[in-house]
């Protein structure tokens, strides 16, 4: 090659890289962000990149005889970007409940309320006026020296009270008439950041949160009798503990074996707490997105942990808070730490990043910081299903700081491809395909949205965009990279992002630096297009001992060719081509192998294969 000719190679080997970065379409906003260097097209935060930063100083009351949640805080609030803020947006997320909240949920009557009463609110010492709202958005104007200037940083003292929702848990609330989980009750500073600016998507009771890494110090108050399990450490446990229960909780943080802290011989005796009419838990948690708290005067409390880190032989400790009446609960300490463990050392082979996870025997299915709430169930599968998708949630969106509320397919999607291969690590039998119906049914159809629709705006493909489409492409990639690459990419893309806000982009951007390899082919067509897969056997042919059997695309999302083949002796064979047999856009693909022995029936498919017809997916010789 002479020197012009290297030239021009190299000048359409850069045009070509540049038309494949921007292959995926970008909206306005978000290629602004690239154009001012605070996203890189590597995937990695650019040099530019910044995120504001909260310290919440909490004290907080929860009072069961009246259901009454009332506290004061203090935030320090850092504006690390480059703008001045006039304004400042905060979250009321329990106004959910509030009169005249707009919400897609149901709520009855007796738990509507006034909504979050807010008072004695200062910036910087000066107290300011509030604006009536109804809704979970109260932006606040700041005019004048009030202002928040680049860098600069202001105090904000309050109090607030709401009464907590009895009848309607959605997602905190009462439990039975004497165990609550509280969670979102306090005012905080909405996210702002250089996608979007302030966020100010009201939360409706569908979509989940969007919420600024933290330092939270929370002092929670609650009658003698009851316990209390939160996120972050607990800092004053021989305040509140007896010594044996002090003596147990140090004892399930260095072993392997499960430890019964509170027994129902425990809550008979009455003994375990302090006997004070009130006691105040104190707990710590820093560079974390939100927190939660528990509460019951008659859980039994099971515990173990996990040598999360080989490297450090730091452990996590791995809580299970329950009523005795829910019998699934006393196996779902050891589902808990076999999911713990299978994350830290298996996939996604990352060391659990928290000091504790505490599952609580409630009325829903979600995830917190450290802690999750789980109603109980009487199916084992379902129940290791559930206890392992909720935890894997850890990691995405807790770790890696997502954008629930606009991309919920970047956490839930992870959870539903956690929860398919952690499952029968726990439990050999299962074969969980949760999400593939509703994907095989919907699929195709007019309200089947490209998965990249911001959460926000989809109804009827909220379920299959967030959960099993974003975790089959997940899964496909996997397949074809390989376990080995596919990490490497994966952990690629946590390295640059635990602890920030990453956004579809960087993600598409990390696993294509990650792994080395330009997948915006299928990110193109999984992710961003409309579409459908629908695979079919074209034709089997036998010519001596040579065997072809022909697949045909018919639809247009690639998939996975599985095919397993039963011969005329009764024996089978499994054949499998990853997605990567797509690539080059051809509709059709062959598997060739050769065999003395006769086909007597092909079968195409298999478990997470979508496909929305097949009636062609099986040929009989």
């Amino acid at each position: 090659m002479n020197k012009v000719q290297g030239i021009l190679s190299g000048l359409l080997l850069a045009g070509w890289q540049l038309v494949s970065a921007q292959a995926l379409y970008m909206p306005l906003n978000i290629s602004r962000a690239y154009e001012q260097n605070t996203r890189s097209a590597n995937g990695a935060p650019g040099p530019r990149y910044w995120q504001n930063k909260a310290a919440y100083d909490i004290q907080v009351s929860f009072d069961p005889a009246t259901n009454k949640v009332s506290g004061t805080e203090s935030i320090v609030y850092t504006n690390n970007s480059p703008d001045t803020l006039r304004e400042i947006n905060f979250k009321l997320f329990s106004n959910l409940f509030q009169h005249g909240a707009v919400r897609y949920m149901p709520v009855t009557a007796g738990d509507l309320t006034k909504g979050v009463d807010i008072r004695n609110f200062k910036l910087n010492g000066t107290e300011m006026r509030l604006p009536s709202v109804t809704g979970t958005n109260m932006p606040l104007g700041l005019s004048g020296n009030a202002a928040i200037r680049p860098g600069e940083q202001v105090n904000i003292s309050l109090s607030f009270s709401y009464t907590l929702n009895e009848n309607t848990h959605i997602r905190t609330g009462a439990v039975d008439s004497g165990a609550y989980f509280i969670a979102y009750f306090f005012p905080r500073i909405a996210v702002y950041d250089d996608l979007h600016g302030w966020d100010k998507i009201p939360y409706t009771g569908v979509q989940e949160f969007y919420n600024d890494f933290s330092d939270f110090r929370v002092a929670i108050t609650v009658p003698g009798n009851y316990q209390v399990w939160a996120t972050g450490d607990l800092k004053n446990t021989a305040d509140v503990y007896n010594s044996k229960y002090a003596e147990r909780i140090a004892l399930a943080e260095k072993s392997d074996k499960v430890t019964d802290i509170i027994s129902e011989e425990d809550i008979r005796e009455g003994n375990i707490s302090k006997k004070n009419a009130w006691n105040t838990w104190r707990f710590e948690a820093d560079n974390v997105t939100d927190f939660a708290f528990a509460t019951s005067n008659h859980y039994q409390w099971r515990a173990t942990s996990v040598e999360a880190d080989h490297s450090t032989k730091r452990r996590t400790r791995v809580d299970v808070a329950f009523n005795a009446a829910h019998a699934d609960f006393y196996d779902v300490v050891d589902y808990a730490r076999i999911t713990v463990d299978q994350m830290s050392h298996h996939f996604p082979k990352w060391p659990f990043p928290y000091p504790h996870i505490t599952v609580f025997d409630g009325l829903d299915q979600m995830e917190y910081p450290m802690m999750v709430n789980d109603n109980p169930l009487t199916n084992k599968a379902a129940a290791i299903e559930l206890t392992d998708h909720e935890i894997f949630h850890t990691m995405f969106p807790f770790y890696m700081g997502t954008n629930e509320t606009q991309y919920a397919w970047m956490d839930e999607g992870w959870a539903t491809i956690g929860e398919w291969i952690i499952s029968p690590m726990i439990d050999s039998t299962i074969i969980d395909d949760y999400g593939m119906q509703p994907y095989n049914l919907m699929a195709g159809r007019g309200q089947d949205l490209p998965v990249v629709t911001p959460s926000n705006q989809l109804t009827d493909a909220y379920m299959v965009n967030s959960y099993p489409k974003p975790a089959l492409g997940y899964l496909y990639v996997k397949d074809m990279l390989g376990d080995s690459l596919f990490l490497k990419a994966l952990h690629y893309y946590i390295a640059q992002w635990h602890g920030k806000h990453p956004q579809p982009y960087d993600f598409f951007n990390c696993m294509n630096t990650g792994s080395g390899r330009n997948l915006n082919w299928f990110w193109k067509s999984w992710f961003f297009d409309n579409g459908y897969p629908d695979l079919g056997i074209k034709a089997v042919t036998e010519k001596g001992q040579q065997r072809d059997i022909e697949i045909i695309s018919k639809g247009t999302k690639p998939v996975p060719v599985d095919v397993r083949v039963e011969f005329t002796d009764g024996t089978e064979r499994m054949l499998h081509q990853s997605i990567a047999c797509w690539e080059k856009g051809n509709k059709t693909t062959t598997l060739s192998f050769t065999s003395p022995k006769k086909i007597r029936k092909v079968t195409l498919g298999s478990t997470w294969v979508a496909d929305v017809n097949k009636n062609d997916n099986v040929k009989v010789m």
